[in-house]
């Protein structure tokens, strides 16, 4: 590796919930320099007392890692190779803005996000220190210090680019880390693989939170399967007015076609065949319940602004955010019922 330390670089995980705590724990489990960085008090605490346990489909692991609580990022003196960023999308500007002077000058901030964060993260830290990432794991957490994860690394699958081209022969470096918790590719592309990835998330992560169902049983309520691919379609719209490409993620064949909503089709099923459980909820779900908002402006919502600027609409995705701002304000709650207004038609 090209790292300028000895022994490998030295790694944070800024934001350890469902997600960053079961990659981050692999890591330190490959015996690397992996430091969490978290703003949930308990669940520091839980790491530090007892390290952090990650429940996989078929076995359990735990890791013993240092964990540091947000204020304690001041106390920082040597720097960070590789910042993973797992933190929601809305959070990244401040977060990067808080983890910048930590970060080594050849290092690089992954962000392991929802929506389109890329961008955000280079308007900190610079084009040429910032990868854009796809993830593609389901994973849960209720209780500090213990993640539960529904994809084992056989079927969690990321991808990895850099922004600035002159930058995109470290991004195999940072792969060779991250293979050590599922699937890795890297492409030229990274952007229109943040976009496929959206398209995905539009369908699936507010609409099924919107009627309080998992995943699965929001996409067999009747009429729900239709509306969610329709917000799909859209978002595939947006991202071919924005320039991306149909390209393939999450570990599907090269794509075959250019008929976009066939392939908003085909990658949607993979999602629920793959990446859903029966108990599988959406971060967005997952998010309500805990009394937080979701990513709501970050997905449905950039797509009906991407949309607006070329002049279209993007009615279902507009519906989607209307009704998911109802219940993040108290005037609307999340319930099955709501599918009809969604425009479900049972």
């Amino acid at each position: 590796m090209a790292w300028d330390r000895t022994g490998g670089p030295r790694i944070a995980f800024l934001g350890t919930g469902a997600q960053g705590a079961s990659i981050g724990a692999d890591f330190v489990l490959a015996g690397l320099d992996v430091t969490f960085i978290e703003q949930w008090p308990e669940h520091v605490m839980a790491i530090r007392e007892k390290g952090i346990t990650v429940n996989l489909p078929t076995r359990s692991i735990n890791a013993k890692v240092p964990a540091l609580h947000l204020c304690q990022v001041a106390e920082i003196k040597e720097p960070f190779d590789l910042v993973f960023l797992v933190m929601k999308a809305y959070d990244t500007k401040w977060a990067c803005q808080l983890i910048e002077p930590c970060l080594a000058p050849d290092g690089f901030i992954v962000g392991l996000q929802n929506g389109m964060t890329h961008d955000e993260i280079a308007e900190v830290v610079g084009r040429r220190r910032t990868i854009g990432a796809v993830i593609e794991i389901a994973s849960n957490m209720f209780v500090p210090g213990v993640t539960n994860r529904q994809n084992d690394h056989d079927e969690s699958w990321f991808a990895l680019g850099a922004l600035d081209p002159a930058r995109q022969g470290r991004v195999e470096e940072v792969a060779k880390l991250l293979r050590h918790s599922g699937t890795v590719e890297v492409t030229d592309d990274i952007v229109s693989a943040k976009w496929m990835k959206l398209v995905v998330n539009a369908a699936e992560l507010i609409p099924s939170a919107i009627v309080d169902l998992p995943l699965a049983d929001a996409a067999r309520a009747p009429g729900m399967l239709d509306v969610m691919r329709s917000a799909g379609y859209e978002a595939m719209q947006a991202a071919l007015c924005d320039g991306a490409k149909i390209v393939s993620i999450i570990g599907m064949p090269p794509v075959m076609s250019n008929h976009p909503e066939r392939y908003v089709d085909q990658i949607f099923d993979e999602v629920l065949k793959t990446f859903s459980r029966p108990d599988t909820l959406t971060t967005s779900l997952q998010d309500w319940r805990k009394g937080r908002k979701a990513e709501i402006d970050d997905v449905n919502g950039y797509v009906v602004k991407t949309l607006r600027r070329h002049g279209q609409s993007a009615p279902v995705n507009e519906r989607v955010v209307e009704m998911a701002l109802e219940i993040e304000s108290g005037t609307l709650q999340a319930r099955p019922e709501n599918a009809k207004r969604l425009g479900a038609i049972g």
